[in-house]
């Protein structure tokens, strides 16, 4: 029997976990991972970050590499693994460097098969750390999509959201992604800011579109307990977006972006056509996907795994040759169809109507959402409206009752 085992108790370590079977794990087409290290922790940020200004690099490239062989001797897959996408994301992957990146292909070489022509390869990158030099030393890696993370085009609300780069910054990025060859570029934009935190939104997204930008998300702000923002709004400092505001910044938004050709294909995603993220669709799919580096998740059906959140944690564990897993679950029954539920109708796409069935009161449910307009029924599927993204916990909670 091959098992996984997390860890034994300890400060330094992750914690306990149930040992599970993967003899039979399905081999990932997707590849998650993880760089942690940031200059500087935004005021709303909960992701797993350590702040440093000169990350280690080497030292997270050798705990992924040894990360990877403990997968492999663990599932018995055989190398090269197929990718049909990886997806470098943070923390700022940006502070990796040119060798950084480099340093990362070549561990990852013997253990999948990247193809430059197939593979999709996404990194995020902070435009304060991302010019010209970066964006050419990248592209010759392999990567081939770039997620620039902007949230905003006026300096004030960049300064107030603790963001390191400003406008002139972040159009210095997208232009040194383009002259890098890069043909897929997207850049993230945060709406629904508290009260009192004045911006153009409108002005912002329409000089965005200027930059014929082939992917743009959109997500709104949520004040994560264990951050700044979260401080500030106990001591009443700020207060957060008013929901009919969020709403109409949301509707607004959504109406601009369709207006320009943008196909809103999930609730935070806009794409021309052909532009769509082809990792995210393996999150949504339920496909399997492995992920490597503190706090990542992975999912080989039916197992969903997560590992230690904090570098220091994660960096002993692996060292130790223990493993990185936190813990894990297998998910069946009621847990399966939630979650079939909950990804589904996150995409334009919607989840099929059979498959969510279930329980006394799903047909009632269901009638319920469509009659005031949140889901509509399409050839058997299950598909949110714009209102109905804006109450997805809602009509997840009644669907899966």
């Amino acid at each position: 029997m091959i098992t996984l085992e997390a860890p034994g108790a300890s400060d330094s370590l992750a914690a306990p976990a149930r040992p599970v079977e993967l003899s039979a794990a399905p081999r990932p087409a997707a590849l998650y991972i993880h760089f942690p290290f940031c200059a500087h922790r935004c005021h709303y940020c909960d992701f797993s970050v350590k702040r440093a200004r000169t990350p280690p690099v080497e030292a997270w490239l050798s705990r992924i590499g040894a990360e990877v062989a403990w997968w492999f001797a663990r599932t018995g897959w055989r190398a090269p693994v197929p990718l049909d996408t990886l997806f470098v994301g943070g923390g700022t992957p940006s502070l990796l460097g040119a060798a950084g990146m480099e340093g990362l292909a070549r561990s990852l070489e013997p253990w999948f098969a990247i193809d430059a022509r197939r593979t999709e390869w996404t990194a995020e990158a902070n435009p304060v750390s991302f010019d010209a030099e970066l964006a050419a030393a990248w592209r010759a890696a392999g990567v081939n999509r770039v997620s620039l993370g902007v949230q905003s085009l006026d300096d004030r609300v960049l300064a107030w959201l603790g963001r390191l780069h400003d406008r002139t910054g972040a159009a210095r990025a997208v232009e040194a992604a383009g002259r890098a060859g890069f043909e897929r570029v997207s850049i993230d934009l945060m709406f629904g800011l508290p009260e009192g935190v004045e911006r153009d939104l409108a002005r912002e997204v329409d000089e965005v579109l200027g930059w014929g930008m082939g992917h743009i998300s959109l997500y709104g702000l949520t004040i994560e307990p264990r951050t700044p923002l979260a401080q500030w709004v106990r001591l009443g400092r700020t207060n957060p977006c008013p929901d009919g505001r969020y709403a109409r910044e949301y509707r607004d938004l959504a109406a601009r972006l369709g207006a320009a050709g943008y196909r809103h294909y999930e609730v935070s995603n806009f794409a021309r056509p052909g532009e769509e993220c082809r990792h995210n669709w393996s999150y949504w799919n339920r496909s399997a996907y492995l992920g490597l580096g503190p706090s990542a998740h992975g999912f080989l059906p039916p197992i969903r795994s997560w590992n230690a959140f904090r570098w220091d944690r994660y960096e002993a564990a692996v060292r130790a040759g223990v493993g990185p897993l936190e813990g894990w679950e297998r998910l069946g029954g009621a847990d399966e169809r939630l979650e079939r539920i909950w990804l589904g109708l996150r995409t334009r796409r919607g989840v099929w109507e059979e498959a969510a069935s279930g329980g006394h009161g799903f047909d009632e449910a269901v009638a319920r959402c469509v009659a005031v307009g949140w889901l509509e029924r399409r050839e058997g599927w299950l598909v949110a409206s714009l209102d109905g993204w804006l109450r997805l916990d809602s009509i997840v909670r009644e669907l899966s009752a």
